[in-house]
């Protein structure tokens, strides 16, 4: 198009703008009235400008049209999880997340009649072995198979090695020399309550260690074929979560140029538990849709929703249904897998973008300044910043200001939940010899549901 619409109008400049509202208040203060902050220390507008960004960000090259629903099977029973993740394929899932639990688990009868050309596999493994990978070799090199291992990972979320140091790095790099693929748990950080950018600078240096060690183990083709997957935890914030996967993708292509690797990462990602609450649960699903909005928009590639009832039923047949017709609804009838980058453009979402990205990025180098993010876990650095910003949202939830419906704001006295537990909905305080302090994922109204429990005994 070269002749613009409405080119017979004058533009109108950000101080205009700005100088209407200010006429408009009648008195009152623009910067108080109108102007909020974030737990990032971000300072919101009322209206943003193209006078506000200094050039628009080049596309992230994001393919929006091509996000998986994806369906998550823990696989306690391998011939009815093989039954199960062929029924979700035939509802809708064009990728399946299998939960691997043990060595034992046949990885050639779970995949029995899957059609691996249209459908990718995730295995999240809940051990650490090379020879367990090495036995599905006769998976073809075409399939879209990622296989999730993440030492530091488990460390940061256990308080302990699977075995040690040196025996846990030395199994990682082969893994990654046969798949050519590792992954980061990122999650673990928002659900514990970091905030965005906690979560991006965290994720960015946990997987820079990653890097460090491949960087000097490793051959140069294995290293520039390596692809890097984010598992993401998608909160209620919006817009905020929005450009937080956007600013994920700028901050990794910052840092894989420097080592010379695929600047291009896959992410994953799931809704925060944190958020999700035992009474008035149904409420959970208009979360869970947001967020999941948030994940397309963002330029998520692979997304696994969460059932609503997934904090106090066991798995279950509805509840998985519901979650996955959730993202059907959003791709087939909502149209959310029509244009690529659908959120380029945007002036409030671009300037969200950048200033995560580069409050992300300043936490970086912070961290590598001070010996890099391992040494931080085991001075515990790490954890006490993440229980620091939980601590300040869980103080805001307490006081009102940060509300979950149906809990907090407008509760329904009459709900009760005592009958319906079939998982404990809890963080258990279990005593266990750790290495370090493990960081602890724990909902908000933790502590609120479990007075009203008590209440109904």
């Amino acid at each position: 198009m070269t002749k613009q619409l409405f080119n017979e109008f004058d533009s109108v400049s950000s101080k205009q703008w700005k100088q209407k509202i200010q006429f408009d208040l009648k008195g009152a203060d623009y910067n108080n009235t109108l102007i909020w902050k974030s737990n990032e220390d971000i300072s919101v507008k009322p209206f943003y400008h193209a006078d506000d960004l200094k050039e628009l960000q080049k596309s992230l090259g994001t393919k929006a049209t091509e996000w998986k629903i994806c369906q998550s099977i823990y696989v306690a029973n391998i011939e009815k999880s093989n039954l199960k993740a062929i029924n979700a394929i035939n509802k809708g899932a064009n990728s399946i997340k299998f939960i691997i639990p043990s060595e034992t688990v046949s990885i050639e009868n779970l995949l029995k009649n899957i059609d691996l050309d249209t459908t990718s596999i995730h295995f999240e493994l809940h051990f650490l072995s090379s020879n367990f990978i090495e036995k599905n070799a006769f998976i073809s090199a075409e399939a879209k198979v990622y296989y999730h291992t993440d030492i530091i990972g488990n460390l940061a979320k256990t308080g302990n090695w699977y075995n040690n140091i040196k025996g846990d790095f030395s199994q990682f790099e082969s893994i990654v020399t046969q798949t050519k693929y590792f992954s980061i748990n990122a999650s673990l950080y928002q659900n514990a309550g970091a905030t965005i950018v906690q979560e991006l600078g965290y994720a960015l240096a946990h997987a820079n260690e990653y890097l460090n060690y491949l960087d000097t183990n490793l051959t140069k083709d294995v290293k520039q074929s390596i692809d890097v997957n984010f598992n993401i935890a998608v909160g209620s914030n919006y817009f905020f979560e929005i450009a937080k996967l956007r600013a994920l993708r700028l901050l990794w292509k910052t840092v894989a140029s420097k080592y010379k690797i695929n600047t291009n990462c896959h992410i994953s990602a799931t809704p925060s538990i944190r958020n999700k609450t035992l009474y008035d649960y149904n409420t959970n699903m208009l979360r869970t849709t947001t967020e999941c909005m948030s994940a397309i928009l963002g330029g998520a590639n692979t997304i696994c929703n969460l059932p609503y009832d997934a904090i106090f039923h066991k798995d279950n047949a509805f509840g998985e249904r519901i979650a996955r017709n959730q993202l059907l609804v959003l791709k087939h009838e909502s149209y959310f897998d029509k244009i690529d980058n659908p959120t380029d453009g945007a002036y409030y979402i671009e300037s969200l973008t950048n200033q995560l990205a580069e409050k992300a990025l300043e936490l970086f180098k912070d961290i590598e300044k001070n010996g890099g993010f391992l040494k931080q876990l085991k001075a515990g650095t790490i954890q006490r910043k993440i229980k620091e910003s939980a601590a300040k949202e869980q103080q805001l939830f307490d006081k009102g200001e940060c509300i979950l419906l149906g809990t907090n704001k407008h509760a329904n006295p009459d709900d009760t939940m005592k009958n319906e537990l079939e998982i404990y909905p809890f963080v258990k305080t279990n005593q266990r010899k750790t290495l370090i302090e493990p960081i602890i994922e724990k909902r908000l109204s933790e502590t609120l549901e479990q007075k009203r429990l008590k209440n109904e005994l």
